[in-house]
């Protein structure tokens, strides 16, 4: 079968279908997004600041090629950095903040390293204390069955794979390089820590409750990150 691209979704089905194909913890433009919360418009780069994120987000190779990010595209208030973190959390653990867009892994010292994320949109985010009780390199995509239901347009853009109807990994896959697996109260949420194929999309809320990150980010917390992790995701008005 030939491979799934942006392009030929785009050809093969209209505005409202490739909506639906990249639905349930990814993209679901062109609904409305709401705008990330990042203070006023940030000052563009400065040499040595863009020299630094240049090399951080630059092409990576790995199983299959990342592409660099194009910082243009991107509000430098969402771009990796070490930060003042004070809470209460001990290190190791991962603390999102729906409400600013971003993932705070915490680091000793009162220090975190922040990255920059999409959330889910208004009616799928999902807030609570979860663990890390899988991780995967260039996941699959499984749409739940309810998706499937809901919107069973996309059973075109799905294969036959080792564990159902699904797209397997890769480039074009939405769950991008690296995928983190929550569970709450030994039950899968079915919501990820994940990568993505469009980091234009990060500080926004456009996913259906997952939390999506650069690919050059989520593999730098990949790495870091092993199995059992905790993981807090703040409520509503509530800031990390």
């Amino acid at each position: 079968m030939r491979p799934i691209t942006r392009r030929t979704m785009l050809t093969g089905a209209s505005a409202a279908g490739l909506s639906l194909a990249l639905a349930g913890c990814v993209t679901t433009q062109p609904s409305p997004v709401v705008e990330a919360d990042a203070g006023p418009p940030t000052e563009p780069l400065s040499r040595s600041a863009e020299a630094d994120y240049t090399g951080m987000y630059g092409p990576v190779n790995d199983t299959f090629p990342i592409p660099a990010v194009k910082l243009s595209e991107l509000n430098q208030a969402f771009l990796r950095r070490e930060v003042a973190y004070q809470t209460n959390e001990p290190v190791g653990t991962i603390v999102v903040d729906p409400q600013h867009h971003y993932l705070y892994h915490v680091r000793p010292g009162g220090r975190a390293m922040r990255y920059g994320v999409g959330v889910g949109r208004e009616g799928f985010a999902w807030s609570g204390i979860a663990t890390i009780h899988d991780k995967q390199e260039w996941p699959d995509w499984y749409p739940p069955p309810e998706m499937f239901a809901r919107q069973p347009d996309i059973k075109k853009y799905m294969s036959d794979l080792q564990s159902g109807q699904g797209m397997p990994g890769g480039p074009q896959n939405p769950l991008g390089a690296r995928a983190m697996y929550l569970w709450e109260n030994n039950k899968d949420t079915l919501y990820r820590i994940h990568g993505t194929n469009e980091p234009w999309t990060i500080g926004t809320s456009v996913s259906s409750g997952c939390i999506r990150m650069i690919n050059q980010d989520v593999i730098d917390l990949y790495n870091q990150t092993s199995v059992g992790t905790k993981v807090v995701v703040l409520g509503p008005g509530v800031v990390g």
